[in-house]
């Protein structure tokens, strides 16, 4: 744990601000020390078909963390600024119905596949298959009924883990072969956010899981994230068509908004004019990492809140990050604090591999076979100053 976390963590202590007392609302006496007392349960709500949704909460570390089988959700992440006042730096929303009617992926468990996929189509092994459309003329995010929609089955796997699974069956959402799916969240004794996943398939499909959090570094209903200061060790990004699929260039990001090879407020370019920025309403593109894929998770990326002094570094063994700065946030949707959430009052970083995958042959593959194992790990590690 670094010298700026333990004397963060200190303070909240000294002032009565543990992770589990701050945010607490719909906690339901689920107190704790900093270290945390293992995985707890409570019932969220339920669903139309009768099946009970639960909410889980772990601590550990000075980070407090809030999960539903629902989407395998965070529904509340909880980490200490600079004075050791904790926030919850996640959006989301205080109900059930409202993650079933409303979110926009709100902290979702994503997949079959992350991301777009061209006209929802792509062949395999000489056939066609055809996904949900559900993003113009483009797949999004497994389609209309993905992994976000699905209820996992979550046990405690650990003194702050809890392990996510999934079985898709062949066919769902026209993706061939049954998908046998493991998700593990884990708060490490550093107050590091893991996830690990793991997949098997029973027939030749694509993958590409990730997982849509999106973050505010205030703390969510605060405001824009515009003030951010985002690094990524990004050297090229895929510029996308007028349906926000990639052309298949991997483009250098100098002289562009997307370079943020250096520390750079989230909207400094915001409003440049540039051609991408247009077509996508702000950022909503894929930075090609400079590490490439990795058997170990590799620091990549900075977020940094000057307002608060919280900092968010990830860590990834993934080859690409999709940058999206809330572009469609319209000020329609009320977050767990009850207040609205507006355009780029929040940011995403998606790690995975890129967008349309299976139809750009020159993209790392996400072809999975039977036999062979799909593993994947992001790492979040929080401090202030």
């Amino acid at each position: 744990m670094s010298t700026s976390r333990r004397a963060v963590i200190a303070s909240a202590a000294a002032a009565g601000l543990t992770a589990a007392t701050v945010g607490g609302a719909h906690a339901h006496g689920h107190g704790g020390s900093g270290g945390g007392r293992g995985p707890r349960r409570e019932t969220f709500g339920r669903l139309d078909d009768g099946t009970e949704v639960h909410r889980w909460s772990l601590e550990r570390g000075g980070t407090r963390l809030k999960v539903l089988s629902y989407g395998g959700v965070v529904q509340s992440l909880e980490i200490p600024d600079r004075h050791g006042r904790y926030a919850n730096v996640s959006l989301g929303f205080a109900d059930l119905g409202s993650y079933v009617s409303d979110s926009p992926y709100f902290g979702a468990l994503i997949g079959r596949y992350g991301n777009r996929i061209a006209r929802g189509r792509f062949t395999l092994d000489g056939t066609e298959y055809q996904l949900p459309v559900n993003d113009g003329p483009n797949s999004l995010h497994g389609g209309d009924q993905g992994f976000d929609k699905r209820v996992w089955d979550v046990t405690p796997s650990g003194p702050a883990a809890l392990t996510l699974t999934y079985t898709s069956p062949d066919g769902e959402m026209g993706y061939p072969g049954t998908l046998s799916v493991t998700v593990t969240y884990t708060l490490t004794d550093d107050g590091d956010f893991r996830i690990d996943y793991e997949a098997t398939t029973d027939a030749p499909t694509v993958v590409n899981l990730t997982n849509h959090t999106y973050f505010n570094l205030s703390g969510e209903g605060s405001g824009s994230i515009e003030n951010h200061e985002l690094t990524v060790a990004a050297s090229r990004y895929t510029p996308v068509d007028d349906t926000l699929i990639p052309t298949g260039e991997l483009a250098s990001v100098a002289g562009t908004p997307f370079d943020f090879r250096r520390p750079k407020a989230v909207g400094a370019d915001l409003r440049a004019g540039a051609e991408q920025i247009l077509i996508a309403q702000g950022f909503d593109h894929n930075l090609v990492l400079d590490k490439g894929i990795t058997r170990r998770p590799e620091h990549a990326i900075t977020l940094y809140d000057p307002a608060s002094g919280r900092q968010m570094d990830i860590a990834t063994t993934e080859p690409g990050v999709q940058f999206y700065s809330g572009n469609f946030q319209d000020g329609t949707l009320t977050g767990t604090s009850g207040r609205t959430y507006r355009q780029s009052d929040a940011l995403c970083l998606e790690t995975q591999h890129f967008p349309d995958s299976p139809n750009q042959p020159e993209f790392p593959s996400t072809v999975l076979r039977p036999g062979e194992t799909y593993r994947s790990t992001t790492v979040h590690s929080f401090s202030a100053r």
